[in-house]
């Protein structure tokens, strides 16, 4: 049995496989080329800008001696004592604040806790209780924020301004 090509190859068996061709073609290029990108799931590393802002610090006073007063003829005191009517600034407490009291001493009640490096206007003292000088000290923005604090954690400031 011989095999004829060109009984095979008719113009109906030619356009029909070309058109064929042609149809799968189309659905590859739709399916593959015109199908929109998957959203891509990892941006990637985004690079992240840091600012350091040193933290402020306090300038340490100068010890003065005392100086006799030209009009007065008397010896004015030194810088770093505390004296009412003076300001005052919560040092030492590593970070802890200090306790202000409703009354000199260690067993009175704990009225709040005032933070390192927080100002107070000295209103009256001193007065010694369980091996402390006391001050009574109030907040110069605030007068709800008053009591009696230890010596200890107070450092003499300048007036604010």
């Amino acid at each position: 049995m011989k095999f004829d090509l060109r009984r095979l190859l008719t113009p109906t068996v030619i356009l029909s496989s070309a058109g064929l061709a042609c149809l799968l073609s189309v659905i590859a290029l739709v399916w593959f080329g015109f199908r929109p990108s998957s959203p891509q799931t990892d941006p990637g590393l985004a690079p992240a800008y840091l600012t350091l802002i040193p933290a402020s610090t306090s300038t340490p006073l100068a010890t003065l001696t005392p100086t006799l007063d030209p009009l007065a003829g008397t010896p004015t005191l030194p810088a770093d004592v505390i004296v009412p009517g003076g300001y005052v600034q919560i040092t030492g407490t590593g970070g802890d604040g200090l306790r202000l009291r409703s009354a000199p001493g260690l067993t009175s009640e704990q009225l709040f806790l005032g933070e390192d490096a927080e100002v107070f206007q000295v209103k009256d003292g001193p007065q010694e209780a369980n091996g402390y000088i006391w001050w009574y000290i109030v907040a110069p923005y605030d007068e709800s924020r008053a009591g009696w604090a230890a010596a200890n954690f107070l450092s003499v400031v300048p007036p604010p301004q």
